[in-house]
Order: C-alpha cells, then structure tokens, then sequence
C-alpha cells in the first residue's frame, strides 16, 4: 500500500474521484452535478453523499431516469456558462443519450464557428469484474472515440483520477470521463494535495521494458502490470503503457516505445471487433510497421453482445493476469 507524505494523502479511487469533485464545487460556483440519485441518496457508489446538504439543490441536481434529458440539460447550461458535469449512474444507460453528446456536445464549437462551446463533464463507471451482469457491466469507449470534438478519459490510478478530473472539468469541451467500477475501493495510492491537471493526450509509461510495449488502460493496465512483473521473474522485459486519454491518443508515446521494444500487444476490455486495438494497431502499421519484429496482436472480449452474469461466463468474457502474461510471453518469444 502507497504511503501518504506531508503534501499528499492515500486515496482509493472513488475517494479521489468525490474529493476532486467536492474541491471543484468548492472553488468554483460555476460547476454543477446533475444525475440520478445524486442529491439526497448521494449516487449509487456514494460519490456525492452530503453535497447537496452543503451546495444545495441547486447545484446538486436530482434527476428523472431520463438520461437523454441529463446531457441534454448540461449541454445548456455549459453552452450558458456554467461547468456542468452530468453523470450516468451506469455506462449500460448512456445510449439514450447518444445524441445529445454525439449530435449537440461534441459539435457545438464546430457549428457555431467558435462562438459558443461546451464545457462539460460526462462522468459514468463502465466495466465488469463485479458480476454486474448484462446491464451493468459494459465499456462504451469504442463507441464514442469515432467522434471528433469530444475526449475521452479513462483513468486507472487514484493520482490519476485527479489530475485527469480537474482538466476535463477545465476543458472547454466536453469530455467523457470513464471510471471502471470494479477499481473504485481496488485500487489505492498517494494522491497529491491541492489543485493539479493531467493533461489529457498524455499516456504514462507505468512499467518500463525492452522486449516488448503493452498498451491498455482502465482496470487492465493493473493486470498488465501484474502480468508483466511475472513475466520479468521470468527473466523478460515488457513496458506497459497505460493510455489514460482514448482520445485525444498518445501516438508520440505509442510509436517511440513500439520503436523500442519492436513488439506490440494491445489489451482492452471491451470487444475486439472495432475496439480501440484496431485504431492503435492502424496507426503503428501505417506509421511503424517496418520498425516491428512481430505482427500486433490485440487481446480483447470475444465479439458477443453482453458479459454473462454466472461466474463462468463473466470469466469467459474478461481477460485476467494470467492470459496477459500467456500473451506476452508468447510475444516475447516470437
């Protein structure tokens, strides 16, 4: 477990995520939480318990079931001047709100040649790994990274989260901020005290290697790692990138390592089919290729339509520690 110093505190993830929203109301006047359950129950994970107490109905806004109507709602306010940030209590129950991030959000600056923009938060806990079943268990990343003019942020580590919350808050553009749920009281570590941005764009090389680059992000990049230490009592050496950002990507950091180590494994949660593996294995083909010593290989969710909820089926569906490492040792090796 990370130790806190005098400047900094250990935080899981949830906790960095409700700290750096409470600094956020705190410091500015402008920004405002709206959501299902997120006033007088204080959201499903109890993120925003006892805000409403404290900022008031006003800015911590109960919602109907009505997700459409949640983004569509933030998309005024910010277009109006305030800091928005809308939460989906679940990824599974964002499609109705498709449009009003895809169709009005990320294209406001766009139609409006600069004379308006969008400055707002899309926070929602996506993934598996807590028997969450059909309707609670989804990653939406791949669905919303074709779009341009919206980011998309998904952190892994407590310090992270923070820094990557407080810019996507800043942003002046909308931003999707992903949170796997099966990370939020998993993962702990020090956080820095006070205000600080990550940009969003940066990837991190969380483990450096030689033989071969790893990029994955979410609760996956701690498998890697996991995996990767394995691999490095085994006498091999892999870097793992985690991506932090989807989009915008890190493509500097991607081809400098894949230049590297000359091997590249994707590894992400959601399907394969389409997933962000295909951009990232695109871009180091069209930009790397004779660089390589090995053709990419991508290790993703079969192309089924849902994760199940029996334990078999949930296993089935997710990766674990000990296929990334089969995986990367048979890269290595390769």
């Amino acid at each position: 477990m990370a130790v806190a110093t005098s400047s900094s505190k250990v935080l899981n993830n949830v906790e960095a995520v409700r700290d750096t929203l409470y600094e956020a109301l705190k410091n500015d006047d402008r920004v405002v939480i709206l959501g299902e359950d997120v006033g007088a129950r204080g959201n499903v994970f109890l993120i925003t318990k006892d805000f409403a107490k404290e900022f008031g109905t006003e800015r911590i806004i109960d919602t109907p079931i009505a997700e459409a109507s949640i983004v569509g709602i933030a998309v005024g306010m910010a277009m109006e001047g305030l800091r928005p940030i809308a939460e989906i209590q679940f990824a599974d129950f964002i499609y109705p709100s498709f449009n009003q991030i895809v169709g009005e959000a990320a294209k406001t600056r766009y139609r409006s040649n600069g004379e308006y923009t969008c400055p707002m938060v899309i926070r929602t806990p996506y993934g598996g790994g807590v028997r969450g079943a059909l309707s609670h268990s989804v990653s939406v990343e791949a669905l919303f990274y074709h779009v341009p003019g919206l980011k998309i942020v998904v952190p892994s580590f407590p310090a992270d989260v923070k820094g990557l919350l407080n810019a996507a808050i800043d942003d002046p553009d909308p931003v999707l901020f992903l949170e796997h749920k099966k990370t939020y009281r998993l993962i702990k570590g020090e956080v820095p005290d006070g205000h600080y941005v990550i940009p969003i764009g940066k990837a991190d090389v969380k483990k450096e290697g030689s033989q071969l680059t790893v990029v994955s992000y979410g609760l996956y990049v701690h498998w890697a790692l996991e995996a990767a230490n394995q691999l490095e009592s085994e006498g091999m050496s892999v870097e793992v990138i985690d991506l932090r950002s989807v989009r915008p990507m890190d493509r500097t950091l991607i081809l400098q390592s894949v230049r590297k180590t000359r091997k590249l494994l994707v590894i992400h949660e959601d399907n394969k089919f389409g997933g962000i593996g295909a951009e990232i294995s695109a871009m180091v083909a069209e930009e790397a290729l004779f660089d390589l010593d090995a053709p990419i290989r991508r290790l993703a969710a079969p192309d089924v339509p849902a994760m199940g909820y029996a334990m078999p089926l949930e296993e089935a569906y997710m990766s674990s520690p000990a296929k990334m490492a089969d995986a990367m040792r048979d890269m290595v090796k390769f």
